[in-house]
């Protein structure tokens, strides 16, 4: 049976008395003072034991199903009775005596002896989510059996080929065509040209809706939902009903319009609250006009009858316009779900019903063009979403309000993070039989070609810092991780996904052995793993990896390589005087390691330290390496020595806003890109060709 409360793991932090009483409150139990704690874990422990079966149960690779069944002993002998509810609507039914169930385990609990014993079913399960009923001596239960695959899906020539791909935010994405900001037909175009250039791969941060009013929060890993897409980067010239709407054709070409657009466009920054407003004028007319195109209206009709959570969030987001207020302060009727026609204005609920059709009509168009391309779209999944968003709205039962994930103090951030979002509670989400996680993995999974988990520690283990509390002062709460491994290997085989744990920082001793155990690569950023010894070389690249020199929250290499980053730390307040010093003479021992190791491979003359020589020797190392996948941050290639994040410093640096230098029409023609992209193309058809597989 299930530990008393999924554990809180003391021993890995400096965690006060009061933060573990606040974690255990934020998990639901009734503890007033640290007093309270021992009378509660033995309610818990009877809980548990109370109920015949585990609320889900996994089998794997067709193994036969083996399900506990927990009895008091005077029910202990009584035959179980199970039903079996496919997931296809087949139905099985069995009855197992005494003698057909081994006993596993006996426990004593405030004076009822339990006896826990096995029932193997007969029948091998196939792949998918089946519901079985048990019945003993008038006690019954149900358990949904995760019946899934043990390891991941990955492409039938995985095992022999390598890819190379390329990252961009979306946001920073320019084009000749867009706005002000990247969108889904810029998306489109890098995925050509990518393509084109002989790569396999297009990377993206996540492309989820965010708060762009009130509050305003861009970040794209502070989502509103991971159900839906962001309509901000919808591309609203690509809407057909555009062509056919007067009044706004005539709008969107007025002088004073494209006057506005101009002005985006020259902005190096993305203005999101300007430019969201400038696309929501123009889909709100054409949602007003949609019942005057038949065939269109009838498309998004049943758009609607197929996502019914779409209408939920557009009377969500209608509704927060309308008061003006989180939903958090709504009335109690309000933030129970209970919404009528009265609460908001209608136009703004069609804006948003509008304005997901077309984000998901164009994401599943890019995702289509990119599979006839054979390029690979890899879309990433935020650990969390907004704590006043639409999914702990919607799904509060799933999340626990009163707490927030975060990390404990590190080297670099020796305070600690926390990342605001409120985690989901690991025992409410199994009795819901994981439905919502379900649902927002397919989300994503029925686009992506891969799938990046973000803080892929989270499968095990949360660090769960009580509202109110400091963020060193958090506690880690453990996770059924096998349970959430088995639903993503089985949907990673539905969809044919490829899964990428984010694996970077401190990460238990555990969890890159589940990774590898359960086919997920993990991710090999180049940064982390110099050695800082120059009689060393580099740390080898793992075959199931996705290597890279950096992500999206470090500097872009030539910052790296001219200590750039460093300045920006100590310019936000990241670094003081001495550990700026501190941090620069580290550095010069990383770079010294890296040269040292670059010429062993002999990948760099001797006399070679200019940024450009250093940056394309580290990319064919990696070029070179065993590397399933190979990532290269467009941004390197130019010499960007702005980052697009740095993480910890709030209001002091404009994450999240940068664009990038070039437009991808200047960019694609730019000879130091070109060149770099084919030597990596040419270095991966190389380690591909069969003479180098035999």
């Amino acid at each position: 049976m299930q530990t008393a409360y999924y554990g809180l793991h003391r021993r890995r932090c400096q965690a006060s008395q009061e933060s573990l009483l606040g974690v255990l409150k934020a998990l639901g139990a009734p503890v007033a003072s640290i007093g309270d704690v021992p009378a509660a874990l033995r309610e818990r422990k009877q809980s548990l034991y109370r109920r015949i079966i585990e609320p889900v149960t996994v089998a794997r690779d067709g193994e036969p199903a083996v399900v506990k069944v927990c009895l008091p002993s005077k029910a202990a002998g009584a035959p179980v009775t199970g039903r079996l509810e496919l997931e296809s609507g087949e139905s099985r039914t069995w009855q197992w005596t005494s003698g057909e169930m081994p006993v596993v385990s006996t426990a004593d609990v405030e004076g009822t002896h339990y006896i826990i014993k096995e029932v193997v079913l007969p029948d091998k399960l196939p792949l998918g989510y089946h519901k079985l009923l048990l019945e003993a001596r008038g006690k019954s239960g149900e358990t949904m059996i995760i019946a899934s695959p043990r390891q991941a899906y990955l492409p039938p020539d995985a095992k022999d080929n390598r890819e190379w791909g390329a990252f961009l935010p979306l946001y920073a994405l320019r084009t000749r065509d867009d706005w002000g900001s990247g969108d889904y037909s810029g998306l489109r175009s890098l995925t050509d040209w990518i393509g084109e250039s002989g790569g396999h791969i297009v990377a993206t941060l996540p492309l989820l809706p965010v708060f762009l009013d009130n509050p305003y929060e861009p970040s794209p890993y502070a989502p509103v939902s991971r159900l839906l897409w962001n309509e901000f980067y919808v591309d609203v010239t690509a809407a057909p009903e555009l062509d056919a709407c007067e009044s706004l054709r005539e709008l969107v070409v007025s002088a004073s319009f494209r006057e506005e657009i101009e002005r985006q466009r020259n902005n190096p920054a993305v203005d999101y609250r300007t430019l969201m407003s400038l696309k929501r004028k123009v889909m709100e007319e054409l949602s007003r006009h949609l019942a005057d195109y038949p065939v269109r209206f009838e498309e998004f009709r049943r758009f609607l009858k197929e996502h019914p959570v779409i209408e939920e969030y557009a009377r969500f987001r209608a509704v927060m316009e309308k008061s003006n207020v989180p939903w958090t302060d709504w009335a109690p009727s309000l933030r129970d779900g209970t919404i009528t026609e009265n609460d908001y204005d209608n136009n703004a609920r069609d804006y948003h019903l509008y304005a997901q059709w077309l984000a998901h009509q164009q994401v599943g168009d890019l995702s289509e063009n990119a599979r006839h391309k054979g390029v690979r779209l890899y879309f990433d999944l935020p650990v969390g979403v907004h704590p006043l968003g639409f999914d702990t709205w919607r799904f509060r039962d799933s999340f626990t309000l009163n707490a927030e994930v975060g990390a404990p103090p590190d080297a670099v951030f020796t305070n600690g993070q926390n990342w605001w979002s409120p985690p989901l509670h690991p025992e409410r989400i199994r009795e819901r039989h994981y439905r919502y996680v379900i649902d927002y993995l397919r989300h994503h999974l029925r686009y992506a070609d891969i799938l990046r988990i973000d803080h892929v520690m989270g499968l095990h283990r949360l660090f769960w810092i009580p509202r109110g509390f400091d963020s060193s002062q958090g506690v880690y709460v453990g996770y059924p991780a096998e349970e959430l491994y088995a639903i993503l290997t089985l949907e990673s085989h539905r969809h044919r996904n490829v899964i990428v744990g984010e694996d970077l920082g401190i990460v238990p001793s555990y969890v890159r052995p589940a990774m590898s155990r359960h086919g997920f690569s993990r991710m090999y950023i180049m940064y982390y793993e110099l050695a800082d010894d120059a009689s060393k070389t580099f740390r080898s690249v793992p075959r199931n990896s996705v290597a890279s020199l950096n992500t999206h929250d470090m500097p872009p290499f030539a910052s790296f390589w001219n200590d750039m980053d460093i300045e920006e730390k100590r310019e936000t307040g990241l670094l003081d005087a001495e550990n700026t010093g501190k941090e620069k003479r580290a550095r010069r021992m990383t770079k010294n390691a890296l040269l040292a190791g670059l010429r062993k491979a002999g990948l760099l003359r001797k006399a070679d330290t200019a940024t450009r020589a250093v940056l394309q020797a580290c990319l064919s190392y990696l070029g070179k390496s065993r590397a399933r996948f190979v990532l290269i941050n467009l941004e390197d290639l130019w010499l960007e020595t702005r980052s697009q994040n740095v993480p910890g410093t709030g209001e002091k640096f404009p994450s999240w806003r940068r664009k990038a230098r070039y437009s991808l029409e200047e960019f694609c023609r730019m000879k130091d890109v070109r060149d770099i992209l084919d030597m990596i193309s040419g270095l991966i058809k190389k380690k591909n060709s069969p003479a180098r597989r035999q």
